[in-house]
């Protein structure tokens, strides 16, 4: 059952990062909203006359496409490896790997990975699993207090912007708080929803911006269903969107899929170019790494 969060007029959300300056960009019409809109115009001229590209922020896609095509053709790919529940690795053109929410062993085969961040939305060993990570990682946790409290990030790893939106998330009796996070590559945008349980906020939609990927669970216990995933696709509206946090249960897909555009593939690992991005929401659904049918 999904626990709806409170709104974003009440205490919960809007406290959130009480100790951190607000993450939404400054009201329009003030001197710092024209500037910041200036520097966004100028850094796109740039980029078209053949400047180094860039990073475009989530929120300031929209006018970067009605602006110009070119800025597509320094997009960069971007490859997805899913290996169940909630973790992903994420790794771009340049190299950077990003996993996200890494799950301790047990539940699928366990991978070799020595990436440059880990991302953790909720302190449970189904996501918090960071000592499987080789070398020595930024970990960036999205909850402070063994998961009591939200911890605010925005920080930047190489080329990719990463921050964290505060959710909630289904607890043993009642809703707890979560974490989803966003990873803003050069022109690409992708989201993390964690365990999200609820739909999304106007103040959440706005910090989460527009995006490209939305990796998006559906399992229905400890996070939303698929009926509710399809009310936050249809929220935010991402060109790809992969399901997550659903335990091989394909009835669940099944659920989600309903009259969507869908692909799904034999493999865990996708490839996603700003260039090949399709017109409307597609679902694509990624074979946990190293499972048979």
């Amino acid at each position: 059952m999904s626990i709806q969060p409170k709104r974003a007029g009440d205490e919960g959300l809007r406290a959130s990062w009480d100790k951190a300056p607000h993450l939404n960009p400054p009201p329009e019409g003030t001197e710092r909203h024209v500037r910041s809109r200036l520097l966004v115009c100028l850094a796109l001229v740039c980029l078209a006359c053949g400047s180094s590209p860039v990073a475009a922020a989530c929120r300031d896609q929209e006018m970067a496409r009605g602006f110009m095509s070119v800025a597509y053709a320094v997009a960069s790919d971007v490859v997805l490896q899913y290996f169940g529940h909630n973790f992903f690795q994420i790794t771009t053109d340049k190299g950077t790997k990003i996993v996200t929410d890494p799950l301790a062993p047990g539940m699928y085969p366990t991978p070799s990975l020595a990436p440059h961040a880990v991302t953790v939305g909720r302190e449970h060993p189904n996501h918090n699993y960071v000592q499987l990570a080789q070398g020595n990682p930024l970990i960036l946790r999205g909850l402070a207090a063994n998961g009591a409290e939200w911890n605010r990030v925005r920080t930047k790893v190489r080329e990719v912007s990463i921050s964290n939106i505060p959710i909630y998330q289904n607890g043993v009796v009642g809703a707890i708080k979560g974490a989803a996070f966003l990873f803003e590559l050069e022109t690409l945008c992708i989201v993390h929803l964690g365990d999200l349980s609820h739909t999304l906020t106007p103040e959440q939609i706005q910090q989460i911006g527009r995006v490209d990927v939305a990796l998006v669970p559906i399992g229905g216990v400890y996070t939303m269903g698929p009926e509710t995933a399809r009310e936050v696709l249809q929220q935010l509206q991402p060109k790809i969107a992969i399901p997550m946090h659903y335990r091989n249960n394909l009835a669940l897909v099944d659920t989600l899929v309903q009259g969507l555009p869908t692909r799904r593939l034999e493999s865990d690992t996708l490839l996603v170019s700003k260039a090949s991005l399709p017109i409307a929401t597609e679902v694509v659904v990624l074979r946990p790494f190293g499972t048979r049918q």
